[in-house]
């Protein structure tokens, strides 16, 4: 299977091509210029491994939650290639990446993921490693103040941004059900596109129609009259 995945939904921007399990990947920190970016990385990836957009399998994106112009980049990038090429996409949460990429490198086998999501609030998502390594989330993700999260009783790792900004509010809550934390993890392509694989593997791929982004916090969404 031949699969590319983009994910821009937080200060990093990066574009993933994975061809039959083996992923290449274009990836920077890149600020507010995504939009330069994005597109050169994929073509990048293609002219490298030698292919043409026709001669992708599939799709897959980081659809949220983050940024909100970030998240919209990515998902119509990948829009615009899945209706050019009637190809069935993966969304895949951007909070799931961030654990994925750190299962992938590292041994933990829970990771309580915390984005900060400004507003004095976080996204939050807990995840296990499956007996084949992939994150599986556990209970929702969710939006709210890190002193109000819901926790499983597990053990694990803390990853994200939100560590950063909430640490002492979150060490408050888990107490001592964290072994560390690292607040430089970002979600990046290859895991959104070893979790595309997956996906397609799953069937769990959609038609772009419905490869839409997820916010949590829908007010973003609207403009300021009708908050």
């Amino acid at each position: 299977m031949k699969l590319l995945a983009v994910e821009t939904a937080t200060e990093a921007c990066s574009a993933a091509l994975a061809i039959n399990g083996i992923i290449t990947e274009r990836y920077a920190v890149a600020g507010n210029t995504h939009t330069k970016l994005i597109l050169p990385m994929i073509d990048a990836l293609m002219t490298d491994a030698g292919l043409s957009p026709g001669d992708l399998d599939g799709l897959a994106f980081g659809c949220g939650p983050g940024s909100f112009t970030g998240v919209r980049i990515a998902t119509g990038v990948i829009q615009g290639i899945a209706f050019g090429l009637d190809l069935q996409v993966v969304p895949v949460s951007t909070l799931r990446a961030i654990a994925q990429d750190y299962f992938d490198h590292q041994d933990s086998q829970v990771a309580f993921v915390a984005m900060d999501a400004r507003m004095g609030e976080i996204y939050w998502g807990v995840y296990r490693r499956d007996n084949q390594g992939f994150a599986q989330l556990i209970g929702e993700e969710a939006l709210s103040p890190a002193t109000q999260i819901v926790c499983p009783d597990l053990s694990g790792v803390g990853l994200g941004s939100g560590w950063g900004v909430y640490r002492d509010e979150l060490m408050a809550r888990l107490a001592d059900r964290v072994s560390g934390y690292e607040t430089g993890m970002l979600p990046r392509a290859r895991a959104i596109a070893r979790l595309g694989e997956l996906g397609f593997t799953e069937g769990s791929a959609v038609p772009v129609e419905l490869a839409m982004p997820v916010y949590l916090r829908d007010k973003v969404a609207k403009k300021e009259s009708e908050r």
